[in-house]
C-alpha cells in the first residue's frame, strides 16, 4: 500500500508500554486536535514470500442490475426489481468515479432477507461495530420500524444471533421499562442515513424527535443524541440484554459522567464457552440524574447493579431545557479487563466530528487501494459497497497498549509491532476474503494469520469459527488449514513458519480430547482408520456442528485441507508427513460412488447410505451432493476421471449451471433457476450462488478448455449484487460474499486455496488499477484493463501480461507482480483463447498410488426377532483397490440364533474406487430363545490376505403389553415410505434409534429414573405407537406394582396435551395431565424427559435433516396404597404413546391380606381357628389351608373377611402354621402364612 489508512489514533499503538501509566479520567473531549504519531515499523523480513506469490486473474464481465434504490444519505427510495440486468460499458452512460468513493457505499445493502449485514459505524477491522438493533437476531432488518439500542458489536452477514452487547438508547420521559424490546423507539426510513464511518436516525420518542449519530474508532464507539428541549433525556445503557445470551452482568455508575459495566456473554447458533467484555462510557458533560435496574425494578440514585441472567442497567439524565440539547458519549469496550477498557476510552476518545473525519478518511483510504473506471453507477455502488463490507472483519482484539485475552483465557502481551486480531468465519472467508485481504491489506493479514496460530497454540486447538475468545464450533471441515497454508504461502508467516506448521500437524492429526471445548476434526480417528469420514446422524459431540452428522462433506472438506497442508509439509522439508497428506488428499475419491456416479455419504459399516439422487442425498452440510461435487480443487483432472472425462464434466458443468437458458437469459436464471433462497440448501440440483460450497464453480471451467463459460456463469451471478436492501446472496458471512464479488468484478478469484493459482476471466470494468505495497509485491500497482467491455462485448479474445501473449486462463503471483499489467482483449463471441488442454491448470496433488481398503457390515445393524421367526438382512462387502478383488464372507453365530449366507463368495470391480457387492444374510431364532442380545459375526477376506470383521447384535424381542392397541407406525427405516408418524410422510429412523440405543423389542430405561419401558418389535411397516384417543388399556398383573409411571412417546404439530385417567382396584381412578413435546421440537417442554434424538427423520425419498425424537412425559406418583389397573388415554390423536415405563419390578404384586391364626378350646376339644383380611383395593379368592382341613371363599371384597374354624377332634394342639392362597381376578396365586400355638382344653 502506498497510503496508511489507520486513523490517526490508531497510529503506532503497539510502541505503548504494557506498564505504562494511563490516566483514565482524563478529558476524552479534548479541543486541540490530537498529533498522528509514526506508523511502527514492519516486523524484519515477514512479508517475504516462500517461494509463492499472488496470481492475480481477471473474471467475467459482470452487468450488475439497475435499481432505483438508493440508501439514506444514502436516503431510503424503493428496492429493485428483480431479475433485470445492468448495462455496462457502451450498453449505458459509464460513470467515471468523481468525488469520494466513500460516497459510492450503500451500508444498508444486505440489511434484508436474511443478508445480516448491519448499517452502523465502524473503521477497518475495528473491535467496535456501533449499530443499531432493531429486533432482527443478528441486530438490524431492514423491514423493521424500532429501535431498541445502539450495540457496540455486530459481524458482518452471520447466520445467527451473536454480539449485540450494551445497547444504547436516548429517551425522554420517565422510565417504564426494563425491557428493550418494550422501551424500543420508532423510526422511519425517510430519517435515517449511513455511510462507512457514520450512521444517523430520527428516533420517536415521547417529548419529540431525538437525532441519534453514531461513528467509532478500532476500539470506541460514540455517539451523538441531539434531544428536543426536555427535563428527562435519558441514556439507558442496557447490560443485561444482547444477542446472544447473557449470564452475567455488572453496571456501575462511577461518578456524574461515567459509566462501567462487565457483561459475560455466551452462545451463537447453540451454546459456547462464555467470554466477557468490559466497558467504559463517558459522557462530555455531567448528568444531572442517574440509577439502576435489576429485573423490572427501577432504583433512582442507585450507583450499582449486578447479578446472574436477567436485565440489569443504568440510565442518566439531562436536562436540555436550557437550549444545549446535545449529547456525546463514548463507549471503549475491552476483552481484557475494565483497566483496558478504560486505556482504551483515554488512548482514541475524541469529540463526535473529529472522529467521525478520522472515520471517512480511513475508508476512503481504504477503498481507494482499488480504483475502476468506466463503469454504470449501480455497478460502482455495490462494487465498492462490497469492498466495504469486505474490510469489516477480523476485528482487532488487542488493546492500545498490547494486551489481549487469549484463548487460554489468559492475559496476553502481544510483541512489538503485533496487533491481535479475533472472528474468524474460517468456513467461509479460507475461499474469498482472505485472498483479497492479502492482496489490499497484507500488513494486518500477516496478524491476523498469527493470531490464528496464537489461538490454536492458547486454546490448544485451531478454531473452525472463532469469535472473540472462545471457539463456537459451528460449521465442520478443516477450514483453518487452508486459510494458513494460504498465509504460508503468501509469506504472511515468515519466521512463524514451524510454529504455524505444528499447530496444523496437531489439527490435522488428532482430536480435541474430550475436556477440550473444541469440536475440531472429530471424526479423525475413523478418517485416517477408513480414509472416510462415516455418516452418523444419531452421534452427536460438543455444542455446535459435528462432522460425523455430515460425513460426505466433512471427507471432502478433510481431503482438501490434507492436499493443501501437503504442500506446506513438501515446502518447509516434512517430506514424510507431505507424503502421507498428499495421499489423504486423494480421500474425496472415497466417497465417490461408482454405481450412481456420485458422491455419498457412507456409514460406519462403509456402506453408501442415503437417497441416491444426488439432489437429495444425505451427509452433505449446508448443501447437496451436486453443490458438494466440485470441491476437489486439489485434483480436478483425477475429479473429471471419475465422472466420466472432461467432456462428461463439461455436461455436468451445464446442467449445473442451466447453461443453455443462462445464455439465453442470464438474470433470470440466476434468480429463479438457480437456489434462490438463503436457507435453501438442500434438495436442488443447481448451483447455489447463496453459500460457499460452490462459490468456485464457475471457475471449474477454466479446467475444460471453455473458459468463456465462466464468463458467462459469473457474469449471470453478478446480477445477483443489487444496490438495494437485499443486494447481496445469502449471508455475507463476515465479507466471504463481497470479497467473491470484488474479486469477479475486477478479474480475480483464487481457484484452489492454499496455492498461488488465480483463475482468469473478462473484468466488469475497462479498467482497474489495484495499489499495492512494494515491500510485499515489489512494485506499488497492477494495472488490469478490458478496453471496450460491454454486456454483448465480454468474450476474452485474447489476454498479454506484461505485454507478452498469454494463452492459459490462470497465472501465478509471481508471474503476475513480475509483469504489472494484464490487458484483456474483449470480443462478442467466445473465441479459441486458452482452449487448448495444455492451458488447464491442472493438479495441485494428483492421485499416487490406490489403497486398499475392505469393509462388510449388515443392514438393520440390530435386527430384531421374535423368538421362533426368521428374517433376512442386507449385507455388504465394501472393496477398494486396483483392478479385481475378490474374496469370501464367513458368518458365525450362538446357539440361539442361527445365521446363512448367499455371499460366501465374491468379486468387485474397483478400479481405485469403493466398490460394492450386496448379498443377504438370514437370521432365524430358536423357538425357546431367550429375549435379548445375540451376537452374529461376519468376516470377510479379500485375495490379498486383507480381512474385515463386523458384529451385528440380533435382539430376540419381548413382547410390549401395550401392543394391542397399536394403530400408527411411527418407525421405519430411509428411503422406504413405511411409516408415517405425522400424516405428512415423515417419521422416526429404526436405525438411527438403535445407534442411541432405543432398541425395539428390548427393555429399556428412562434417561435419570428407575422407569423400564419396552418398544414393540412390530415388523417393518405395521403399527408400533398408539395414537391416543381415549384408549383404555388394561394393565397386566406384572404392571400392577408400580408406584410411578411416564408414557414414552412423542407429539406431532407442536407439543400436546390431554388428560391421562388412571384407574385402580378399587373402582376409583385418578385424572392427570401430560404432555409431550413435538418430536422435533428445540425446546422441549418441562419436565419432559428427552429419550432419544436422532439428527434426522425419515420421509418417502430419504432422510431430512431435522433432529427428532422420543420423549418421555413427566414421572406421575400413584397414590398410596392403590393399584393400578388400567389407563385411559387422552383424546389427542396427535399424542403418539409408544410405551408405558414404570417402576414396576415385573413381579405382581404381594397380596394385600391381614391373616391371623389361633388354637382354641370348645368343650374340652381345639380347634383352630384362621381369619383372613382383604386389605387390597380389588376382590380375590381366599383359601385357608390348616393340617386340619381347608376351605376356599370364591370372592372376597375389599375389607371382608374369609374366616374358618377347623377341628381337630382332639383334647390338645401342637403349635402349628395355616397357609392362605389369594388369587387376585387374572392374576397368579399368591401365599402368605401365619403360625399358632399350641394348646391343651384339659
Amino acid at each position: 500500500m502506498t497510503a496508511d489508512p489507520t486513523p490517526p489514533w490508531d497510529q503506532g499503538e503497539h510502541h505503548m508500554r504494557a506498564d505504562s501509566a494511563i490516566n483514565a479520567d482524563r478529558d476524552p473531549f479534548p479541543t486541540r486536535t490530537r498529533p498522528s504519531r509514526s506508523r511502527p515499523p514492519r516486523r524484519g523480513g515477514r512479508r517475504r514470500r516462500a517461494g509463492a506469490a499472488i496470481a492475480l486473474a481477471t473474471a467475467a464481465s459482470l452487468a450488475l442490475p439497475l435499481t432505483a434504490y438508493a440508501a439514506p444519505g444514502f436516503a431510503t427510495s424503493s428496492t429493485p426489481t428483480a431479475g433485470t440486468e445492468a448495462a455496462t460499458g457502451s450498453d449505458a452512460a459509464a460513470a467515471v468515479v468523481d468525488g469520494p468513493l466513500v460516497d459510492y457505499v450503500n451500508p444498508f445493502i444486505g440489511t434484508k432477507d436474511d443478508g445480516n449485514t448491519y448499517p452502523g459505524a465502524a473503521v477497518p477491522f475495528g473491535m467496535v461495530q456501533l449499530s443499531p438493533d432493531n429486533g432482527h437476531n443478528v441486530g438490524y432488518d431492514y423491514d423493521r420500524t424500532s429501535v431498541r439500542g445502539f450495540s457496540l458489536v455486530h459481524l458482518s452477514g452471520v447466520g445467527c444471533g451473536l454480539g449485540g452487547p450494551l445497547p444504547t438508547l436516548p429517551t425522554t420521559g420517565a422510565i417504564t421499562s426494563t425491557d428493550y424490546g418494550q422501551y424500543a423507539l420508532g423510526f422511519s426510513h425517510d430519517d435515517e442515513e449511513a455511510s462507512p464511518g457514520y450512521y444517523r436516525v430520527g428516533l420517536q420518542a415521547a417529548a419529540g424527535t431525538i437525532e441519534a449519530e453514531l461513528t467509532a474508532t478500532a476500539r470506541t464507539g460514540v455517539q451523538r443524541y441531539t434531544f428536543p428541549a426536555t427535563a428527562q433525556a435519558n441514556v439507558l445503557l442496557n447490560a443485561g440484554q444482547a444477542l446472544n445470551r447473557v449470564t452475567e452482568s455488572d453496571v456501575r455508575v462511577v461518578d456524574d459522567r461515567t459509566v462501567e459495566t462487565r457483561i459475560t456473554v455466551r452462545g451463537f447458533c447453540q451454546d459456547t464457552e462464555p467470554q466477557t467484555i468490559w466497558t467504559r462510557t463517558t459522557f462530555d458533560r455531567p448528568f444531572v440524574a442517574h440509577g439502576t435496574w435489576d429485573g423490572a425494578t427501577v432504583t433512582a440514585s442507585s450507583d450499582t447493579a449486578s447479578g446472574g441472567e436477567g436485565r440489569r442497567g443504568a440510565y442518566v439524565t439531562f436536562d436540555t431545557t436550557g437550549g444545549d440539547l446535545d449529547v456525546e458519549a463514548v463507549t471503549a469496550m475491552s476483552f481484557v479487563g475494565a483497566d483496558g477498557a478504560a486505556a482504551n476510552l483515554a488512548a482514541e476518545a475524541g469529540t463526535f466530528d473529529a472522529v467521525h473525519d478520522a472515520a471517512r478518511t480511513a475508508w476512503e483510504e481504504r477503498l481507494g487501494l482499488v480504483q475502476v473506471a468506466q463503469g454504470a453507477e449501480d455497478d460502482l455502488r455495490t462494487f465498492y459497497s462490497s469492498l466495504y463490507r469486505s474490510f469489516l472483519a477480523p476485528n482487532v482484539g488487542s488493546d492500545v497498549d498490547g494486551r489481549y485475552r487469549g484463548w487460554d483465557q489468559e492475559v496476553h502481551a502481544a510483541e512489538p509491532g503485533f496487533t491481535y486480531y479475533q472472528n474468524y468465519s474460517l468456513w467461509d472467508t479460507y475461499r474469498t476474503q482472505q485472498q483479497l485481504l492479502y492482496l489490499l491489506a497484507p500488513d494486518e493479514s500477516a496478524d491476523m494469520a498469527l493470531s490464528l496460530v496464537r489461538q490454536g497454540q492458547q486454546g490448544g486447538w485451531l478454531p473452525r469459527w472463532g469469535y472473540g475468545t472462545v471457539e463456537t464450533n459451528i460449521m465442520t471441515g478443516d477450514p483453518a488449514t487452508p486459510f494458513l497454508v494460504s498465509a504460508w504461502r503468501q509469506g504472511l508467516l515468515t519466521g512463524h513458519e514451524e510454529e504455524a506448521y505444528a499447530v496444523l500437524k496437531e489439527n490435522a492429526d488428532g482430536v480435541p480430547p474430550a475436556d477440550s471445548p473444541f469440536n475440531g476434526r472429530a471424526a479423525n480417528v475413523e478418517y485416517l482408520r477408513d480414509g472416510f469420514v462415516p455418516h452418523e446422524p444419531a452421534r452427536s459431540g460438543k455444542p455446535g456442528d459435528y462432522d460425523l452428522q455430515h460425513g460426505a462433506s466433512a471427507t471432502m472438506e478433510y481431503a482438501l485441507a490434507d492436499a493443501m497442508l501437503s504442500t506446506m509439509a513438501r515446502g518447509l522439508g516434512h517430506d514424510e508427513d507431505a507424503d502421507r497428506y498428499a495421499a489423504r488428499g486423494q480421500s474425496y475419491r472415497n466417497v465417490f460412488d461408482p454405481r450412481t456416479g456420485n458422491f455419498r455419504a457412507r456409514n460406519a459399516d462403509g456402506f453408501f447410505v442415503g437417497d441416491a439422487d444426488p439432489a437429495h442425498s444425505d451427509g452433505f452440510h449446508e448443501g447437496t451432493a451436486v453443490q458438494y461435487q466440485w470441491l476437489a480443487q486439489q485434483d480436478v483432472p483425477g475429479l473429471f476421471d471419475l465422472m466420466g472425462g472432461t467432456d462428461a464434466a463439461v455436461d455436468r458443468l451445464d446442467a449445473f449451471f442451466a447453461y443453455d437458458e443462462l445464455v439465453a437469459d442470464p438474470a433470470r436464471v440466476a434468480s429463479e433457476v438457480w437456489v434462490n433462497g438463503t436457507y435453501d440448501y438442500y434438495g436442488w440440483e443447481t448451483y447455489n450462488p447463496n453459500n460457499e460450497p460452490n462459490l468456485h464453480a464457475p471457475y471449474v471451467y477454466l479446467w475444460t478448455g471453455q473458459p468463456w463459460k465462466t464468463t458467462d456463469v459469473v457474469r449471470a451471478a453478478a446480477t445477483l449484487f443489487t444496490d438495494g436492501p437485499d443486494g447481496v446472496t445469502g449471508n455475507d458471512d463476515l465479507g466471504t460474499m463481497s470479497a467473491w464479488h470484488v474479486l469477479s468484478s475486477i478479474g480475480v478469484y483464487p481457484i484452489v486455496p492454499g496455492t498461488d493459482l488465480w483463475g482468469l476471466t473478462t473484468p466488469l470494468f475497462d479498467d482497474v488499477t489495484i495499489t499495492l505495497d512494494p515491500e510485499v509485491f515489489g512494485r506499488d500497482s497492477l494495472h488490469l484493463t478490458a478496453d471496450g467491455v460491454a454486456r454483448d462485448a465480454h468474450y476474452t479474445q485474447s489476454v498479454s501480461l506484461g505485454g507478452e501473449p498469454l494463452d492459459r486462463a490462470w497465472v501465478t503471483g509471481d508471474e503476475l507482480t513480475a509483469a504489472g499489467t494484464l490487458d484483456v482483449a474483449v470480443g462478442t463471441a467466445p473465441s479459441a483463447w486458452a482452449t487448448d488442454p495444455a492451458a488447464s491448470p491442472g493438479a495441485v496433488v494428483p492421485a499416487d498410488g490406490t489403497v486398499e481398503r475392505l469393509f462388510v457390515g449388515a443392514t438393520p445393524r440390530q435386527p430384531v426377532l421374535a423368538p421362533g421367526g426368521q428374517t433376512d438382512v442386507a449385507v455388504q462387502v465394501v472393496a477398494q483397490g486396483a483392478g479385481t478383488s475378490t474374496g469370501t464372507l464367513e458368518v458365525t453365530s450362538d446357539g440361539a440364533v442361527t445365521a446363512t449366507t448367499d455371499l460366501a463368495e465374491w468379486t468387485a470391480e474397483s478400479d481405485g474406487l469403493p466398490a460394492t457387492v450386496e448379498g443377504t444374510v438370514t437370521l432365524a431364532a430358536a423357538a425357546d430363545a431367550e429375549p435379548g442380545v445375540h451376537t452374529v459375526r461376519l468376516v470377510v477376506h479379500d485375495a490379498a490376505g486383507t480381512e474385515a470383521v463386523r458384529e451385528i447384535s440380533v435382539v430376540v424381542s419381548g413382547e410390549s403389553w401395550i401392543a394391542g392397541a397399536f394403530d400408527n407406525v411411527g418407525i421405519g427405516d430411509a428411503g422406504a415410505a413405511n411409516a408415517n408418524l405425522d400424516g405428512s410422510g415423515a417419521y422416526l429412523l429404526r436405525d438411527l434409534l438403535a445407534d442411541l440405543g432405543v432398541v425395539q423389542g428390548l427393555e429399556l430405561t428412562v434417561p435419570g429414573t428407575d422407569l423400564t419401558y419396552l418398544l414393540g418389535a412390530a415388523p417393518a411397516g405395521e403399527p408400533d405407537n398408539v395414537a391416543a384417543n381415549g384408549q383404555v388399556l388394561e394393565v397386566p398383573e406384572a404392571q400392577r406394582g408400580a408406584r410411578t409411571l411416564s408414557l414414552v412417546g412423542t407429539a406431532t404439530h407442536g407439543t400436546q396435551r390431554g388428560d391421562l385417567v388412571l384407574g385402580f382396584a378399587d373402582g376409583t381412578s385418578q385424572t392427570t395431565q401430560v404432555a409431550l413435546s413435538d418430536w422435533c421440537t428445540g425446546s422441549p417442554e418441562p419436565g419432559n424427559i428427552l429419550v432419544a434424538k436422532p439428527g434426522a427423520r425419515g420421509n418417502g425419498t430419504g432422510t431430512d435433516r431435522f433432529g427428532c425424537g422420543l420423549y418421555a412425559t413427566a414421572p406421575v406418583t400413584l397414590p398410596e396404597g392403590k393399584v393400578l389397573t388400567s389407563l385411559t388415554l387422552p383424546r389427542n390423536t396427535r399424542f403418539h404413546v409408544f410405551a408405558v415405563a414404570t417402576d414396576a419390578t415385573g413381579v405382581a404384586p404381594a397380596p394385600q391380606v391381614e391373616v391371623t391364626a389361633q388354637a382354641r378350646c370348645m368343650g374340652g376339644k381345639a380347634f383352630v381357628a384362621v381369619r383372613a383380611l382383604n386389605t387390597g383395593e380389588q376382590p380375590a379368592a381366599i383359601e385357608l389351608a390348616t393340617p386340619y382341613g381347608s376351605k376356599l371363599f370364591a370372592e372376597v371384597v375389599p375389607g371382608a373377611n374369609a374366616y374358618q374354624s377347623f377341628a381337630t377332634r382332639a383334647a390338645a394342639v401342637e403349635a402349628g402354621e395355616v397357609t392362605v392362597t389369594v388369587t387376585a381376578p387374572d392374576g397368579e396365586p399368591q401365599q402368605v402364612t401365619a403360625a399358632y400355638d399350641a394348646a391343651a382344653c384339659s
